[in-house]
């Protein structure tokens, strides 16, 4: 395929792409406490400030880290929003750092006093900077990474740092759209200041003041359909406003094989896509153009449908973390608690265990723990921890009830009905029967309302027969199953497959 110089001959110097942030850089929250704001600053005259704090348990203030010329009050609470209150007498340039404690997590909030002291400075120059130190930086914003607090990135030519919380007009900080309200696009100048801090590694300059906006020469306006394109592939069109001299695009290196320019215009660029025989894919394009010695950009995301990929949860766990639209079926293990919208559950099939978070459809459908449920999403991670996310319950293929084994034995004969049972694996006495813990796994259940023969338990949903020894399950063992039942010349069965199970003695 032609590299994109040779289809636009006004074509200037690319750009470099710019990677998005993940949605755990958004809001710096904890499990257990949140804070409206980690930055609070207090006038040189005196005076006092409060932020919202949000916890699930009782909290604390860590009393050493609270400077005898700050009272904040009050000092402690129980689970809930409290408004905590910062008071400090007149004083011209101080700091602290006070930490709240609840549920075993630390929350740091920083506390600046005073008019600081500015530095005009490039990227670079706050790369290499102190902390706390508060700069005036101008460049051009390369990425968006949450357009309710205001977070994103900004490169001069030195180097990129990032923003974290940008003030709105009024002056205020936190789901005020700040972005929206200055109107900040991919492109665009900014001239900006506020206090340097590093977070996890990452360089930025927090809560910062918007001082002057000077708008990209190169502006795309829309594209011909907002819908991702089809499986089949197809067209679609950029229209682009530029001011500059000339145009440049970048197709990533990662789409190159997939996506390719196939007409232009001046004032439009319409793109291909192929055929697309894997998962959901997208790429965002990059738009140059020059005015002297500057340079301005713009960007547009490009997508596309893909199949659902039907996969095992094991290599689910081993995809990468993208766009690919994955469908899985297993049984509801256990609910994720942490998860306040009481959506997120832990999925389990033959192969291995998967969290899925705040999947759609969860709550609406009824589905609980025991039940076979197909779901559909990304591949996702946490702190390294994989997870679906964007997800969807797709279906509940079983819903399973929970019985005891006397309860079992009195069920309709069905192979589309299945019900949880638990008891003690014990050896199989009754005529007809045989014992097998080593290959396909066959014995009595028993609990306190009586037995059942078990004839045949896979490793999980979807596993094969044949495979009960990998599970090392042994007699006087506490199982759990999710069977149907079944009868053969009078003999009550049960054909199963692995829930849980608890070793003698645990």
């Amino acid at each position: 395929m032609m590299k994109l110089r040779y289809f636009i001959p006004i074509v200037v110097a690319v750009a470099a792409m710019f990677t998005g942030c993940s949605s755990d850089d958004d809001a710096r929250y904890l499990d257990n406490i949140q804070v409206s704001t980690s930055y609070v600053s207090l006038n040189k005259d005196g005076g006092n400030t409060s932020v919202t704090l949000t916890t699930s348990a009782d909290w604390s203030i860590v009393e050493s880290t609270v400077p005898k010329w700050l009272t904040i009050s009050p000092m402690s609470g129980s689970a809930g929003e409290t408004k905590l209150n910062f008071t400090a007498e007149a004083y011209a340039g101080r700091q602290a750092v006070v930490k709240v404690n609840c549920g075993g997590q630390t929350q740091e909030i920083n506390i600046i006093q005073g008019v600081a002291e500015v530095s005009v400075a490039t990227c670079k120059q706050v790369l290499e900077g102190p902390d706390s130190k508060t700069y005036r930086v101008t460049g051009t914003v390369t990425g968006i990474a949450n357009t309710t607090y205001g977070n994103w990135y900004m490169d001069d030519g030195t180097g990129e740092i990032y923003i974290y919380g940008t003030l709105d007009k009024n002056g205020r900080d936190g789901q005020n759209n700040s972005i929206a309200a200055w109107g900040i696009e991919i492109g665009d100048e900014i001239t900006v200041e506020g206090p340097k801090t590093t977070y996890n590694g990452t360089v930025e300059l927090v809560n910062v003041t918007v001082l002057k906006v000077n708008k990209s020469l190169i502006k795309v306006d829309s594209l011909s359909s907002n819908a991702a394109l089809p499986l089949e592939g197809g067209d679609v069109t950029a229209f682009v406003t530029c001011k500059g001299d000339g145009i440049g695009v970048e197709i990533p290196a990662d789409a190159a094989d997939w996506l390719f320019i196939s007409a232009v215009t001046a004032n439009s660029v319409t793109f291909r896509a192929l055929p697309n025989a894997g998962g959901d894919r997208s790429t965002t394009v990059t738009f140059t153009t020059k005015s002297g010695s500057k340079s301005y950009t713009s960007q547009t995301t490009i997508s596309q449908k893909g199949a659902i990929l039907e996969v095992p949860v094991a290599d689910f766990l081993a995809a990468e973390v993208g766009d690919t639209q994955f469908r899985i079926t297993g049984i509801i293990t256990e609910l994720y608690t942490s998860d306040k919208q009481g959506k997120s559950f832990y999925l389990q099939d033959y192969s291995g265990k998967m969290l899925v978070y705040r999947a759609e459809g969860f709550i609406e459908l009824g589905a609980k723990v025991g039940d076979v449920v197909t779901v559909v999403g990304k591949r996702g991670a946490y702190k390294d921890s994989p997870q679906m996310v964007s997800g969807t319950v797709e279906m509940i293929a079983y819903s399973v009830e929970t019985v005891t084994i006397a309860q079992f034995r009195e069920k309709a004969d069905s192979k589309d009905t299945y019900y949880m049972i638990s008891g003690i694996v014990s050896e199989a006495t009754e005529d007809g029967t045989k014992n097998d813990l080593e290959t396909y796994g066959n014995f009595n259940l028993t609990d306190e309302t009586g037995s059942v023969y078990i004839y045949g338990v896979t490793e999980g949903w979807g596993g094969k027969k044949g495979t009960f020894g990998n599970l090392g399950v042994a007699l006087g063992d506490r199982l759990t199953i999710v069977a149907y039942k079944t009868s053969y010349k009078g003999l009550v069965e049960g054909v199963g497959m692995f829930f849980s199970n608890q070793k003698t003695g645990e």
